[in-house]
């Protein structure tokens, strides 16, 4: 043995020692909302109240289950929060957690999911307060809601610091397999080998048929009747609202986007100990050269897309693209999202589907990227040359399309209720032409209302430009609008009655307050953007709705989708999203079980049969000839929840 070499194992063993001689809490959590609270001076006497002075949280955490864990710190003026989600489970990690999304809510990003989620390399947060200072800190709380089989936290080591010293998984090493999967941990679903999952692809090829869902080739209604125009339109038939297919049928949208050669990507980069292998780097120049994407390209991997080499091979994009075609047409969907692999033509024998695409209305380059929450520079020659030319790009070679149903425009913008510090980044940036009008304005007067008014008349503003740039390329389709998340106020609302349709990511376990409500401000026929529901399981969080098992997420679909049919208003509903994201997280940290499909590329058979059943239904609740399904999800063992307690954000 070198001297080296027993220097580094003694310094081992001292920090092995010091680890095990911290004093660790555990703790159970139970009932409906469950929350464990320390005094500061318990949990660690050296650490100060006052923490002005400091930039990171620290502690060591280890859970037992990948459920949401809310984090308090009650000063003595209130509580401050950040909201946790572990990778994994079973094992300790370090949490460095930054201070400043307990005290202020941050700036950067362009959407809620962007603005909201902050990533690490053991967690990931959401980050939407309450904030404040952290000038007398008085005790900390960790809390679960929903908590299923009483699960345990153990939390050792708690500090303060000045400096990041790094968020990561401290034990166990590897904890990802290569099939993608949370190793420690097993369930019904666990693979254990190449063969056992060939088996199972196998045996879902053989049950695969289309199902009997009286759907045209448009997959309208068949029997329906209305004026066909050669494209997709609206019409409030009977008291109801409907999307028209070209040929006049009646049709509802009902879509799970990216289940084809999408594959939710991790970061692997300065983590490499992670995981038990890595996609082969073999693969990587294919992508470079132009090809099709590879699973590990520039410090990500994406292991779905892996499992996909390991069941088609070299084929696998557009073999997964049949297949996607194969479950919609299994499943009763009717229509897919725009993706790559949707821009060319169908498998033989299978038709091309319905689909919906998304306008990328905020520019790329220039002085018009200026924009701060998502709100761009509005008054800009240039912005204006940017949406026309973007609009001439993505929209005129579509535009005799007859699959195609209509843009959505945007997503989640994350300023309302924000107004006045949206005005305050741009007054504090750089100058531009809205920086001008803003200024101009505020002259005669500069108040909470007229700075609202400004930022409202900016919305409007830009949402003019955009359907203007849209009928200007594309006179033939539908603009679906703003996937607005949260819970919009009405002024928000109101601006969306110049869309064709109005979209809406509405994650609750009913949507028929936010429905009605809508529907009586904005006077247009909605589309669901996004809802899902997930379980805490394999290593991965239950997503923004919660329920208690794979079979409640089939009930959770049914109801959600069933009740929101029988609104008037209603004209589809779309899932987010394909597959389950990655146990090690996106590119914002988020892990959620809410796929249809997990990693491995197999199906939630209970989501799906519950899918078809309501599908099969859909038209005649959304005619009120049939009630829709009225049995409510549980979330826990302890009950049936009204509504999700934790604010809502989305993608």
């Amino acid at each position: 043995m070198t001297c080296r070499y027993l220097i580094g194992v003694l310094l081992a063993i001292v920090a092995t020692a010091g680890c095990s001689r911290a004093k660790a809490w555990r703790v159970v959590f139970d009932g409906a909302q469950s929350e464990h609270k320390w005094a500061l001076t318990d949990l660690n006497p050296d650490i100060p109240s006052d923490w002005s002075s400091y930039n990171y949280l620290v502690m060591e955490l280890r859970v037992s289950t990948p459920q949401r864990l809310l984090l308090y710190v009650y000063n003595k003026d209130g509580a401050r929060r950040v909201l946790i989600q572990p990778f994994g489970q079973n094992v300790w990690l370090r949490a460095a957690i930054p201070l400043r999304f307990l005290e202020a809510p941050d700036r950067v990003g362009q959407s809620m999911a962007s603005v909201y989620n902050r990533p690490t390399d053991s967690f990931w947060m959401s980050v939407w307060g309450p904030f404040g200072p952290l000038n007398a800190v008085e005790a900390l709380g960790i809390a679960m809601e929903y908590p299923l089989g009483k699960p345990t936290l153990e939390i050792r080591s708690v500090r303060l610091t000045k400096e990041d010293p790094g968020s990561q998984i401290l034990e166990r090493m590897p904890v990802i397999d290569e099939f993608g999967q949370w190793i420690h941990v097993d369930g019904p679903r666990k693979i254990r080998s190449l063969g056992q999952l060939k088996s199972e692809w196998d045996s879902e090829e053989e049950g695969l048929f289309p199902g009997a869902f009286n759907y045209c080739p448009y997959g309208g209604y068949l029997g329906t009747k209305a004026r066909g125009t050669g494209f997709f339109r609206v019409e409030h038939v009977d008291g109801r609202w409907w999307f028209v297919d070209p040929d006049g049928h009646l049709f509802l949208s009902m879509v799970v986007p990216n289940m084809g050669a999408g594959g939710v990507e991790t970061k692997t980069d300065g983590r490499e100990k992670y995981y038990a292998a890595l996609p082969p780097p073999e693969l990587v120049p294919v992508a470079r050269a132009g090809g099709p994407a590879s699973p590990s390209v520039a410090g990500r991997g994406a292991f779905r897309i892996w499992n996909l080499y390991r069941r088609y091979g070299t084929d696998w994009r557009a073999k997964a693209a049949e297949m996607e075609i194969r479950r919609v047409e299994a499943w009763g969907l009717t229509t897919v999202a725009t993706t790559r692999q949707m821009d060319i033509p169908p498998p033989p024998g299978l038709r091309k589907k319905p689909y919906l695409a998304r306008f990328d209305a905020l520019p790329r380059g220039g002085t018009a990227l200026i924009s701060y929450l998502g709100m761009p520079d509005v008054y800009s020659a240039e912005f204006a040359r940017t949406i026309d030319q973007a609009a001439a790009a993505q929209c005129a070679p579509r535009k005799d399309d007859p699959y195609l149903i209509g843009y959505f425009i945007g997503n989640e913008p994350p300023w309302p209720g924000r107004e006045s510090e949206l005005v305050d980044m741009f007054l504090g940036g750089a100058s531009s032409d809205t920086v001008r009008e803003m200024r101009a304005f505020l002259a005669r007067g500069d108040t909470p209302e007229r700075r609202k008014e400004f930022v409202v008349a900016m919305f409007e503003k830009y949402l003019a430009m955009v359907g203007a740039a849209l009928k200007k390329y594309d006179p033939h389709h539908l603009n679906l609008g703003i996937r607005f998340g949260g819970d919009p106020p009405d002024y928000l609302i109101r601006a969306a009655r110049v869309f064709d349709v109005y979209s809406a990511n509405i994650y609750d376990y009913e949507p028929m307050a936010q429905l009605t409500r809508a529907y009586e401000i904005a006077g247009r026929p909605i589309i669901i953007g996004e809802f899902h529901f997930g379980v805490p399981a394999d290593g991965l969080g239950a997503g923004l709705v919660q329920v208690r098992d794979q079979k409640e997420r089939g009930v959770a679909y049914r109801y959600y989708v069933e009740q929101a049919a029988a609104h008037s208003a209603f004209v589809g509903a779309g899932w987010y999203i394909g597959v389950d994201e990655s146990v090690t997280g996106r590119n914002d940290g988020e892990n959620y079980n809410i796929g249809f499909l997990d990693v491995t590329d197999r199906p939630y058979k209970e989501l799906v049969g519950a899918a078809i059943e309501t599908h099969k239904r859909l038209h005649d609740v959304h005619s009120g000839r049939l009630p829709p399904f009225d049995r409510r999800p549980k979330a826990s063992d302890s009950g049936t929840p009204t509504s999700p307690t934790l604010p809502m954000r989305r993608h």
